[in-house]
């Protein structure tokens, strides 16, 4: 059986071993290759001057499948990309620290997986705390305090009864990782964190470098998902980050620190503004109908009042509805040929729409004293005119 080394010797990433299976999908005799798994990627690299494509745990051998061939019994030698597998170490501790952070932060804290990509990193957490933007910022600033007291990172195997019977050792509830032997592997953060991990660490969380927290998801059951970058992503992200509330700053004419203040008194300032400017509308729409009123017509011995007005739908409802005194029929049209008819005793609101949409299609409906219709081949202009020419 290949054994699987490179979670328990991380650093030693260039290696010379014998082919045990050759072909397309090499099993060697020992590797350091990291295959995928725990949310892990698998490691880069080469092999005999072939390159990785991948590596996969089967039935207990380290399978790594690379471009060409390699002959059983030969000697070759591994090359680990240095650059995927420490960023894989210090992503994989970091969630450590994050899972660390939330046990102080979240009630009833529960793991429901990991995984890394090259942008980014996600902890799935099962909790019934509410995590929100405030949380977020508080978990971002606890992790990066674990980072920078360079906290040791050690990892050992430990009976599986005994890990079990430790409450402070995270287990991932979906996969139940390393509860299949009869030991289980255990990476713990000094003073901070302890979870049954398989993956690939750095020994000092100082090594992990800046975090930074981009968000939060809903993944479905019952989890909570925050994602983080770690390296360049996460400091690229930061950045950007702090020359938007720079920007933002400066256009408020404030301080960053005091950007919340000021972006209270924009909304306040914005709901001020919009309130009268809704205000504004009601006058000017009031306006627009009296004046609709004062050219009243007669019709079908009826006094009717017909115009266009610029509004929405409840708007021409409402206004139809409180017709002017005097009005018997009021008909409002928007000028795309959106109406709404008002009338009162004696005449069907619903027979006025109908009567316009046979002549100028669309559809409507309504009440006997309140109709709508919308989707008329005629504009608002069209629709008034053939009122009054009638």
């Amino acid at each position: 059986m290949a054994p699987a080394t490179a979670a328990e010797d991380p650093e030693t990433l260039a290696f010379e071993t014998t082919v045990r299976d050759g072909g397309s999908e090499v099993v060697l005799e020992e590797t350091y290759f990291y295959p995928e798994g725990g949310g892990q990627p698998a490691d880069r690299g080469t092999l005999g001057g072939l390159t990785v494509l991948d590596v996969q745990q089967r039935d207990g051998d380290v399978v790594h499948v690379i471009d060409g061939t390699l002959e059983t019994g030969e000697t070759v030698r591994g090359a680990i990309d240095p650059e995927f597998r420490r960023y894989c170490m210090r992503a994989h501790t970091a969630s450590h620290v994050l899972y660390g952070a939330g046990r102080r932060l979240f009630e009833e804290l529960g793991y429901g997986g990991f995984g890394i990509t090259p942008e980014k990193v996600r902890v799935d957490f099962s909790t019934p705390t509410d995590i929100d933007d405030e949380t977020l910022v508080e978990l971002e600033r606890l992790v990066n305090r674990c980072v920078w007291d360079s906290r040791d990172v050690t990892w050992s195997r430990q009976p599986q009864a005994e890990a079990l019977d430790r409450d402070d050792v995270a287990f991932n509830t979906k996969t139940e990782e390393g509860l299949t032997g009869e030991t289980v592997r255990v990476v713990e953060i000094d003073g901070w964190d302890a979870a049954a991990c398989g993956g690939t660490h750095v020994s000092n969380t100082i090594e992990i470098g800046p975090v930074t927290v981009l968000g939060r998801s809903n993944p479905g059951e019952g989890l909570t998902r925050v994602e983080f970058a770690v390296g360049p992503e996460g400091i690229d992200r930061r950045a950007a980050e702090k020359a938007a509330a720079l920007d933002a700053a400066e256009t408020l004419g404030t301080a960053p620190t005091n950007l919340p203040e000021a972006v209270d008194r924009l909304r306040e300032e914005r709901e001020t503004v919009a309130a009268e400017r809704d205000a504004l509308r009601e006058r000017i729409l009031d306006a627009t109908v009296a004046d609709i009123a004062d050219e009243r017509f007669e019709r079908d011995g009826r006094t009717w009042a017909a115009g266009v007005v610029d509004a929405d739908a409840n708007a021409l409802a409402e206004r139809v509805r409180d017709r002017p005194e005097g009005i018997e029929v009021l008909v409002l049209a928007t000028p795309s040929g959106q109406l709404a008819v008002g009338t009162g005793e004696g005449c069907d609101a619903g027979d006025v729409v109908a009567s316009l949409t046979d002549r100028f299609g669309g559809g409507g409906g309504g009440s006997s004293e309140v109709a709508q219709a919308g989707g008329l081949d005629a504009d608002g202009s069209t629709v008034v005119d053939s009122l009054r020419d009638a």
